[in-house]
């Protein structure tokens, strides 16, 4: 299940992406079949296992992609904080963050992390809870989000884009998507997250079907849905091109700075 539009973030054979919060790695797989040099980042040791075992089982069945040059796309996983990246200043091409931020406390942090990763000229891809249905979840359940590493905030779309824009980024397109999902949840919120239902079981396995089949009445049931109850919104954002523009003082970001240029 993909959330981000590859063809909006415009990712290429042969760019370097970063998956942060990869959970176990689907839009990293996508990338990585699509000819990108991925690298896929989670804080969770289980989760960059998961990713690294499947990108491996990828590449042995000859599904990766190839690169601009005509060389096999490469693929790295690694345990790390989205609030101090690993990586050098301007280092890749396109940076996923798919429903990530609205689990970090410091998220003008993150985005600031973001912003110097990227190459100028570069593309990001932000998913995050949409603020209706997510804030129906909020309403009919505390332990949907009131948990330890659970969401922290409900983004508004002017919101989130204010942000990418006070980390120096230029946010651009955006869109719904996953308008099947989000009765799902508020079934699940409705009935008791970990309690066990057979309207929350039959829900699922509808979602599993048209995961799996993708046939055209659910496919088209979700295009007209999305924009009224997609349950995850899609912004993506460039940084500007020019290397002299100047960049918004942003909170925590000269901190993240000295301490990624310490770690090098």
């Amino acid at each position: 299940m993909l959330t981000v539009d590859y063809d909006r973030l415009d990712l290429r054979p042969g760019m370097t992406v970063l998956d942060l919060g990869c959970g176990e790695g689907r839009h990293a797989f996508e990338a990585y079949r699509r000819g990108a040099h991925v690298v896929a980042v989670d804080w969770g040791q289980a989760e960059v296992e998961t990713t690294k075992r499947w990108l491996g089982a990828i590449a042995e069945a000859g599904e990766a992609g190839r690169a601009g040059d005509g060389t096999a796309a490469r693929y790295e996983v690694v345990r790390g904080d989205l609030l101090h990246l690993p990586f050098p200043d301007a280092s890749v091409d396109r940076v996923m963050a798919s429903e990530v931020l609205e689990h970090i406390p410091d998220d003008a942090t993150a985005l600031a992390e973001i912003f110097r990763v990227l190459k100028p000229g570069g593309r990001v891809a932000v998913t995050v809870p949409r603020f209706g249905p997510e804030r129906v979840c909020w309403a009919l359940s505390d332990e949907y989000h009131a948990n330890e590493g659970g969401h922290i905030r409900i983004y508004r779309r002017d919101v989130l884009r204010a942000r990418l824009a006070a980390a120096g980024l230029v946010p651009g397109d955006s869109h719904h998507a996953h308008a099947l999902h989000a009765p799902y949840w508020w079934l699940k919120c409705a009935v008791g997250v970990e309690k066990d239902s057979p309207l929350v079981r039959a829900y699922h396995r509808l979602l599993v079907w048209d995961l799996t089949t993708r046939p055209w009445l659910t496919r088209a049931a979700e295009r007209v849905l999305d924009p009224l109850i997609g349950k995850s919104f899609v912004v993506y954002a460039d940084r500007p091109a020019a290397p002299d523009v100047p960049r918004p003082a942003v909170v925590g970001a000269a901190e993240v700075r000295e301490r990624s240029a310490a770690a090098r």
